[in-house]
């Protein structure tokens, strides 16, 4: 079986192709696993990193606000759609697949479109509550359409009944307990706060946190780890050292979380975005969370997927215009006042998470290969 991914420019899209990937060699070691991105993202640096090979096209979004500069940009997008187009029918009749799986980004528009004409079975995977502009175009024509989220169907027009399927997450995250976890970490019994904006981190969610942590220093109350990112690391610790004398033993500042299986079982509450990989990872964890989703993406779609696990219960929002050091402070001590509150925050949770994702769409995979 061979078997060709589509997708990238965020993580978001990466990962859940590449997990794919790595549970079906799991399965089927003999599977061939290729993947089509683009040469300037992401995808470029990690799908050859984990083995695979990997193939080039030159694809760009539009911008949707018609400025002079917009209007010139656009032009230029429609013309690398059309070339992009050609060079993904040409690879598709080169390399053969079976199978050609879409996980999103506007890469995976003229690969799945192309692939679809050819005759070859396709499939994409939508990560978030609210569906992308590709996935949304690519829904009526591929052979199987798969959703993280059950909210996304009710956006998109589809030919047939999508299915459910979840996120698939690391396996790693899992490999703990929560016990084992807090002993790692040099944990009593004391309630433990994680906090995190991504790798490169988040500003207003930086300022936030240090208010909070100036709030609760030296309390004694909380432990507390938060991640500021590559790009917040200097600005936060001035902070820090501008509102505090000293930090705490309780206290823990890093740019980067390297054991997010350890600092995830660990912890009490999460605060954090609101990417989908993320939100099921908290699900998977069964992690009571205060989410602040990012405004700066596409169709708001962080927003969307946090409301799916505030309307359950396993999670509080804050919308970053909101966001300030008292109302973290305030919502903060009212989830860890009382053990009960985070407990059913955990429960309901875990009952969003879909703990067999590979599986469900490994299913999906071997069904349409043995249709072909």
């Amino acid at each position: 079986m061979h078997i060709l991914f589509a997708g990238g420019g965020t993580a978001g899209h990466i990962n859940p192709a590449l997990a794919i990937a790595g549970y079906i060699k799991e399965k089927e070691p003999e599977t061939k696993i290729s993947y089509i991105g683009t040469a300037r993202n992401l995808e470029a640096k990690l799908v050859p990193a984990k083995g695979y090979d990997f193939y080039a096209i030159d694809v760009s979004g539009f911008q949707r606000k018609l400025t002079p500069k917009n209007i010139v940009y656009n032009i230029s997008a429609v013309k690398k759609a059309v070339l992009a187009s050609v060079k993904a029918k040409k690879l598709l009749k080169e390399l053969n697949p079976d199978i050609v799986i879409g996980t999103g980004g506007y890469v995976s528009g003229p690969v799945l479109r192309e692939a679809a004409k050819l005759g070859i079975k396709t499939a994409i995977h939508e990560q978030n509550a609210f569906p992308g502009i590709t996935t949304k175009a690519l829904a009526t024509s591929v052979d199987r359409v798969m959703l993280a989220m059950p909210e996304a169907e009710k956006h998109m027009k589809l030919k047939s009944k999508p299915y459910y399927v979840g996120n698939p997450v690391r396996t790693e995250l899992t490999n703990i307990s929560k016990a084992e976890a807090r002993e790692k970490l040099g944990l009593d019994s004391r309630p433990f706060i994680l906090s995190f904006g991504g790798s490169l981190g988040a500003r207003p969610i930086n300022e936030a946190v240090a208010g909070l942590i100036k709030y609760h220093n030296n309390s004694g109350k909380y432990y507390h780890m938060h991640a500021t990112g590559k790009a917040g690391f200097e600005a936060f610790s001035k902070m820090i050292n501008e509102n505090c004398d000293s930090l705490s033993s309780e206290i823990t500042i890093r740019e980067y979380i390297d054991d997010m299986n350890v600092c995830m079982a660990a912890a009490d509450l999460v605060i954090c975005r609101s990417g989908a990989i993320t939100l099921s990872e908290l699900c998977v964890c069964a992690k009571a969370s205060i989410l602040i989703p990012s405004p700066y993406v596409a169709e708001n779609h962080q927003y969307h997927n946090a409301m799916t696990l505030q309307k359950k219960g396993a999670a509080v929002i804050i919308e970053e215009k909101y966001l300030t050091e008292e109302k973290l402070i305030n919502t903060v001590e009212s989830l860890l006042v009382d053990k009960n509150v985070i407990s059913k925050m955990e429960q309901s949770a875990y009952n969003c998470a879909v703990l067999d994702s590979n599986e469900r769409i490994y299913k999906i995979i071997t069904e349409l290969y043995s249709q072909k």
